[in-house]
């Protein structure tokens, strides 16, 4: 029970640390300010305007560098306040009405072609045309309630901004420590497999989840990295964090770096598999130890004590007595499979060391030098030439069928709401945006999510307002639940939309006596919302993900390929790692992340629309394990001594390159390569006799008594 309560109790604190909290109290505060000194003056409409502005760029204040901060909220400011002062004036009457929406609505949802803070932007101006239909009266004129909108914008800016200067390391703590987190799951899902119990094809799906939702943190974290230290230098803070996210991308790679075959290694272990045990314990430890130090990131704690050089001592000892017990001839393939699991736990553990040194400022000898062209190489800089928006105007273009989609789905809710005189036919235009989606898969979570949280939603109001009748208490509520709404929207969209129905409805009990006929009004118009907006994605050109995984397969395939490249020229060349390797290595990852992303959004569509997802599947694994077996290698190289290449390997290196490039020929319809089956079979046997040379020569030694075996043979065997 208690363990339990402290765990809650960190989940509470973390959130009320986190920046999602942060900028939703930042909007309760810009919003109630306003409204609060303006309606002391009587000028209450200028209060809501200005709460509106807020409301509407608040959407675009994600995490990000300062630059990127204030021109997406700027964006967000004048695209609201533009987009509702059209709307205002061409909604006089319907004539006028349908075909400004569906421009504005299809030209507002396109500029999502921009990335993901555009597609933002353009939220808070598809949300200004939907507040415009409002049944609000107003004796302001329309461009003067666009200027208030605007600078309620900047008036949220400012006050976002503040919060920014007086904790400008939040973000970046935040995202570091989740990323921690997200690294200690990922060990956790790993040990998993090296216990050698439960369903390994779930726990594999679970690893390639966590492998993608950390290229997405990696992502996130080189950008606020290294434009944040372009912008104030090399500070000591910048390079210490630059230096745990190195460590923290590194233990992603050693991860993948050793794939276990959950199967054969159950099979091939045999009676030793209980000392797989022991590694799963190692891991689990290190899991726990890297969760702690995130814990106490995310809440500004001490570190906690440091125990891994006892794990690594106690898992040695256990591998030594293991040794000691066993004939090593007849084991030596079980041994040496132990020594490199044991071999990359202990590198694992060093880089977990390594972060508990950077964070607690101890001295760290390692040094990073980053040129400027190496900088931008790393970083995926968007495009924002008009030439995206041209390229983008077809139907191959999943943003260009969804802005379509968007805005006759958008007019058709409109529409309903004319026909059918519905009091409040805006909201149902709102739940349409909010819940609409490009992909078939989110929409529809979506969709069950907000029906979910409207329904809660209404029946915890109705509870409160037959309890109380206070306009004071709905007012506290209704902030409250504001704030709590925009906090948890993008951890909890269920509770989320709880809330979210809970302050609109608290908002409208201020205004309206009638409530209850409002909270009726309110489910109703939001079952009606959702079921136009899931009907649309599977009606309206739909761009299911079957047609698309083929480009996935491609960028994959042609990414690891290019990552197997870097890897044997760094083979050859040796010394310090290229820019390059990095580079190809980040690709790979983000590429066969990508394509894992697009299988798993094909499985939450139709069971109609998966195409060959059995075969496909097994394309996605094909191309996680061939990554794997890139960052062993490419791990191995890197550290450790190694002889030259082979001509032996030169042939299975260049016979790889080629299956890969016939297997995008194939996928692109172009011809097919010869290979040299026969050179690539002889290559492989001797390759094959060298590890069996050597294994006969170790067995010779143990014969002549030399039990312990010398580092170079163990390196040799190793690299064979």
């Amino acid at each position: 029970m208690n363990d339990r309560l402290e765990k809650y109790g960190n989940e509470l604190q973390k959130f009320l640390r986190s920046t999602d909290f942060s900028k939703a109290v930042t909007l309760g505060i810009t919003i109630v300010i306003p409204i609060a000194v303006f309606s002391s003056f009587g000028l209450n409409e200028w209060g809501v305007s200005i709460a509106m502005g807020c409301l509407l760029s608040s959407p675009s204040d994600i995490t990000g560098t300062f630059k990127h901060k204030v021109i997406g909220v700027v964006a967000a400011a004048l695209l609201g306040a533009v987009s509702f002062v059209i709307s205002r004036y061409l909604e006089a009457s319907i004539i006028t009405t349908i075909p400004m929406l569906l421009v504005m609505i299809f030209g507002i949802s396109f500029l999502a072609v921009y990335g993901f803070r555009a597609s933002l932007v353009a939220f808070s101006g598809l949300l200004a045309i939907v507040i415009s239909f409002a049944n609000i009266n107003s004796t302001l004129e329309i461009w003067m309630k666009g200027l208030l909108i605007f600078g309620g914008g900047l008036w949220y800016l400012s006050v976002s901004l503040l919060w920014f200067f007086i904790k400008p390391k939040r973000a970046i703590e935040q995202q570091l420590a989740e990323t921690m987190e997200l690294t200690a799951n990922y060990l956790k899902e790993r040990s998993k497999l090296l216990a050698l119990k439960g369903d390994s094809e779930a726990i594999q799906k679970e690893i390639l989840r966590l492998q993608s939702e950390l290229n997405e943190h990696h992502e996130n974290l080189r950008e606020l990295l290294i434009q944040s230290r372009n912008s104030s230098g090399s500070s000591g803070y910048m390079r210490k964090r630059l230096l745990v996210f190195i460590d923290l991308v590194d233990i992603l790679e050693l991860g993948m770096s050793h794939p276990v075959d959950y199967n054969r290694m159950k099979q091939y272990l045999g009676e030793h598999g209980r000392m797989m045990d022991s590694f799963a314990g190692f891991s689990r430890k290190l899991a726990f130890q890297l969760e702690k130090i995130s814990l106490a990131l995310h809440k500004n704690d001490r570190l906690p004590e440091n125990h891994i050089a006892d794990y690594i001592s106690e898992t040695g000892k256990k591998l030594k007595d293991f040794k000691d017990r066993v004939n090593i001839s007849e084991n030596r393939e079980v041994l040496l499979l132990f020594r490199n699991l044991y071999d990359y736990q202990v590198r694992q553990a060093k880089k977990i060391l390594s972060i508990d040194r950077v964070l607690r400022n101890l001295e760290d000898q390692r040094s990073i030098k980053l040129k400027e062209s190496d900088i931008q190489s790393f970083l995926t800089p968007q495009d924002y030439s008009f030439k995206v928006l041209v390229n983008n105007l077809n139907f191959d273009s999943a943003i260009f069928r969804h802005s379509l989609r968007m805005s006759i789905v958008v007019l058709i809710g409109y529409l309903i709401g004319v026909y059918f005189s519905v009091q409040n036919a805006y909201w149902i235009l709102l739940t349409i945006i909010v819940i609409l989606r490009p992909n078939y898969g989110l929409t529809k979570e979506r969709t069950k999510k907000r029906i979910i949280g409207t329904l809660a939603g209404g029946a915890i109001a109705v509870g409160i307002v037959l309890v109380t009748g206070n306009t004071t208490v709905y007012a506290i509520l209704g902030i409250i639940s504001l704030v709590l709404a925009f906090s948890l929207i993008q951890r909890n969209y269920t509770t989320a939309a709880i809330f979210i129905t809970l302050s609109i409805i608290f908002i409208y009990a201020l205004m309206k006596p009638d409530v209850l006929n409002v909270i009726q009004y309110r489910i109703l118009d939001t079952i009606v919302g959702a079921a136009l907006a899931a009907a649309a994605n599977f009606l309206f050109w739909p761009k299911w993900e079957a047609h698309t995984l083929e480009d996935f397969i491609i960028n994959a395939i042609q990414a690891n390929k290019e990552c197997l490249r870097e890897i044997d020229t760094f083979y050859h060349e040796k010394g310090a790692v290229a820019g390059d390797y990095k580079l190809a290595r980040k690709k790979a990852f983000l590429e066969v992340g990508n394509l894992n992303g697009a299988f798993q959004r094909m499985l939450q569509e139709p069971k109609s629309r998966q195409y060959d997802s059995a075969l496909i599947f097994e394309i996605t694994v094909l191309n996680q394990t061939f990554l794997s077996a890139l960052a062993s290698l490419g791990s191995y190289i890197r550290n450790h001594p190694t002889t030259a290449p082979s001509g032996d390997f030169e042939t299975t290196s260049q016979a790889i390159d080629q299956n890969l490039q016939n297997s995008i020929n194939i996928l692109e319809g172009n011809e097919i390569a010869h290979l040299d089956r026969d050179s690539l079979d002889d290559a492989r046997e001797k390759l094959e006799q060298k590890f069996h040379d050597l294994s006969a020569k170790r067995d010779q030694e143990i014969e002549a008594g030399k039990l312990e075996i010398d580092k170079n043979m163990r390196l040799k065997l190793q690299e064979a």
